[in-house]
């Protein structure tokens, strides 16, 4: 499977359930499934969450694009992520290619893009980001208070 073929691993406001899985994915993806990011660290940003490298697991879903929606999706994807092209000055995010573990229950590691925290934004995090120590943005936060009738 060449690069470009690639599923995506989405860890954020894409995974089910969150502001952007619906905007973005539904209707184009064939396939998500939960998946694991070793050798990854989350942080908080904005309302939506940065990976960078570092020595953890990050939690998120490996997202398999629907026949003949790849490209579509990947623009979708990089507008989102801001990411102009490798090592752009003005990505907010790098695309690179990681070994994702497919879930759940045991899997061989497959190749997917990731969107990591651009250069200086992952400068930013290291010296004064506020870590998600789980690894998974949707237990960062406590539960929505139950609604009453």
């Amino acid at each position: 499977m060449t690069d470009a073929a690639l599923p995506f691993f989405v860890y954020g406001t894409l995974l089910p359930g969150e502001r952007n899985h619906d905007l973005i994915l539904r209707g184009r993806t064939s396939a998500e499934q939960p998946a694991l990011l070793p050798g990854a660290l989350l942080y908080e940003g904005p309302g939506y969450p940065y990976a960078i490298e570092g020595h953890g697991t990050v939690h998120g879903a490996l997202v398999t694009a629907a026949p003949g929606s790849y490209g579509e999706l990947l623009g979708l994807l990089d507008h989102l992520e801001e990411y102009l092209g490798p090592d752009h000055p003005r990505n907010l995010y790098e695309r690179v290619v990681r070994q994702v573990i497919p879930g759940p229950g045991p899997a061989e590691p497959v190749r997917a893009w990731v969107y990591f925290a651009a250069t200086a934004v992952t400068r930013t995090l290291r010296t004064g980001g506020t870590p998600i120590p789980s690894g998974a943005w949707l237990t960062r936060r406590p539960p929505p208070a139950p609604r009453t009738p």
